[in-house]
C-alpha cells in the first residue's frame, strides 16, 4: 500500500458510492409510471403504449454487454457521468417528441444510459469492497435502487398535481441526473480514495498503465471474457435469469390479480405499497445473511418463497376469501423477495475476474435482464391463452426450478467462504 492509500472504510465511501445512484434512481422511478400516459397523449394505443413503456428494459438489455466495455475503458466515475448525460439527452428527446415514435427513441436511450450507470457502480463495488462486506454493500446498492423507484413516483405525483402536466415529470429526471453529475464531480472519487484495486494492479503492486497496449487488451477483453466464462454464464446465468424473471413477474402479476378479483385502484395501490415497503426494509438483512452464512442462505429461501407464493396464489383466485389470500401472499412474496435483495449483483461480483470485472458483469447483467424483460411478455401470453391463475402457477414452478438450479451450481462456482474474524 502506498503512502496516499488507506484501508477500505465502508462508511467513508458510502456517500460518494450511493448518493449518485439514489438521485439517478429517483429520476428513473419518477418517469417509468408516466411513460404509457405520455405515449397515449401522443396518440399511441394501449398496446403500443405498453410496448413503449418496455423500451426502458429493452434499452437496458441492449446496453448491458457494451456497457462492460465502456466501463472498463473509461472507468466507473467517467462512465456514470457519461451515462447521466445520455439519460438527459434521452429525456430531452421525450420532452420535444412530436409523436410516440420519437418518444420511443428517447425512452430507449434512457434504458441504455441506465445499463451503463448501474454497471459502473456494480463494477466499483466488485473491485473495491472487501469480500467480507461485499454482500452487504451490494444489497445496500440494490436497496438504494429500490428506494429511488419508491420515492420517484411520489415526487412525480406531487409535480403533476402542482403543474397539471404529465410532461413536467421528465424534468425530475433531468434534475436528478444533473444532481448525480454534481455529486460525482464534487465528492472524492472512491477509486482514488483507496488507491489501486486488485483488478488493476500487477504482481509488483503497480497500477496498470492506461497506454495503448492496455486499451487494446480491454477492447478485445469483452468477447474473450464471455468465451472464457461461457460455462458459468450458461449455468449460473440461467439461474439468475430465472431469479430476475420471477421478480419481474411479481410486479406484473400482483396488479393484474387485483384487477381480476375486483379490488379498487386505491386498495390495490395501498396493498402493493405496503408490500413494497416490506421488501425495501429487508435489503440490509439480506446482505447480512449472505456475508455471515453464505450466498445460498439468501438465494434458495428467496426463490423457494417466491415459487411457493405464486403456486398458492394460483389456487386462491375463486375462493370466497380471495382478497385476504391476495394480501397475505403479497406480503409473503415481499418477504421472500426482500431476503434475496442484492443476490444477483453479489453472485456476479463473486464470479467476476479480478483483473477486469466490467466485461463479465455486463454479460452477467444481460442474463438477468433477459429474464426480467421476458417474464412480463410470458405472463401476458399465458394469461391470454389460458388464465391468470395458470400464469401464476407456471411462474411458481419456474421459481422452484430456479431454486434447484442455484442449489446445484452455487456450491460449485461460489463455494462457502470462511467467516471473517
Amino acid at each position: 500500500m502506498t503512502s496516499d492509500e488507506r484501508p477500505f472504510s465502508f462508511r467513508s465511501v458510502a456517500l460518494a458510492a450511493f448518493l449518485p445512484t439514489l438521485l439517478f434512481s429517483i429520476g428513473e422511478g419518477a418517469i417509468i409510471p408516466i411513460i404509457p400516459v405520455a405515449a397515449g397523449n401522443l396518440g399511441a394505443g394501449l398496446a403500443m403504449a405498453g410496448f413503449i413503456a418496455s423500451m426502458v428494459m429493452l434499452g437496458e438489455l441492449a446496453g448491458d454487454i457494451p456497457s462492460g466495455w465502456v466501463v472498463s475503458r473509461l472507468g466507473e466515475r467517467t462512465s456514470m457521468i457519461g451515462a447521466a448525460a445520455v439519460a438527459i439527452a434521452g429525456v430531452a428527446v421525450c420532452l420535444v417528441a412530436p409523436n410516440y415514435w420519437v418518444l420511443m427513441a428517447g425512452i430507449f436511450l434512457v434504458g441504455i444510459a441506465t445499463a451503463v450507470f448501474a454497471l459502473a457502480r456494480h463494477a466499483f463495488m466488485t473491485s473495491y469492497v472487501p469480500v467480507q462486506y461485499r454482500a452487504r454493500a451490494l444489497s445496500t446498492l440494490g436497496g438504494i435502487f429500490r428506494a429511488g423507484w419508491f420515492v420517484g413516483p411520489l415526487i412525480a405525483s406531487l409535480v403533476i398535481s402542482a403543474t397539471g402536466s404529465t410532461q413536467s415529470v421528465f424534468w425530475i429526471f433531468i434534475v436528478s441526473c444533473l444532481g448525480s453529475v454534481v455529486v460525482l464531480i464534487a465528492l472524492p472519487d472512491p477509486e482514488k480514495m483507496f488507491g489501486p484495486s486488485a483488478r488493476v494492479a500487477d504482481e509488483r503492486g503497480e497500477r496498470v498503465t492506461e497506454g495503448e497496449e492496455d486499451a487494446e487488451e480491454r477492447t478485445h477483453g469483452l468477447f474473450r471474457t464471455i468465451w472464457s466464462f461461457r460455462e458459468v454464464l450458461l449455468r449460473m446465468g440461467a439461474g439468475v435469469s430465472l431469479v430476475a424473471a420471477i421478480r419481474s413477474a411479481r410486479t406484473v402479476l400482483l396488479p393484474l390479480w387485483a384487477v381480476s378479483i375486483g379490488l379498487s385502484e386505491s386498495n390495490t395501490a395501498l396493498i402493493i405499497g405496503i408490500a413494497g415497503a416490506v421488501d425495501f426494509a429487508l435489503f440490509y438483512a439480506s446482505g447480512q445473511i449472505m456475508d455471515r452464512f453464505g450466498r445460498m442462505w439468501s438465494a434458495i429461501p428467496s426463490m423457494l418463497g417466491l415459487g411457493a407464493g405464486f403456486i398458492v396464489l394460483a389456487f386462491s383466485h375463486d375462493l370466497p376469501s380471495n382478497v385476504t389470500w391476495y394480501i397475505g401472499v403479497s406480503l409473503f412474496l415481499s418477504v421472500a423477495n426482500g431476503i434475496g435483495s442484492g443476490i444477483v449483483m453479489t453472485l456476479g461480483a463473486d464470479l467476476a475476474p479480478k483483473d477486469h470485472p466490467a466485461p463479465f458483469l455486463g454479460a452477467w447483467r444481460f442474463s438477468a435482464d433477459a429474464g426480467q424483460a421476458a417474464a412480463p411478455l410470458f405472463v401476458s401470453l399465458l394469461t391470454a391463452l389460458v388464465s391468470i391463475s395458470f400464469a401464476s402457477g407456471v411462474m411458481g414452478v419456474l421459481g422452484l426450478a430456479g431454486a434447484a438450479m442455484l442449489a446445484r451450481y452455487i456450491p460449485r462456482y461460489v463455494p462457502r467462504r470462511a467467516r471473517p474474524a
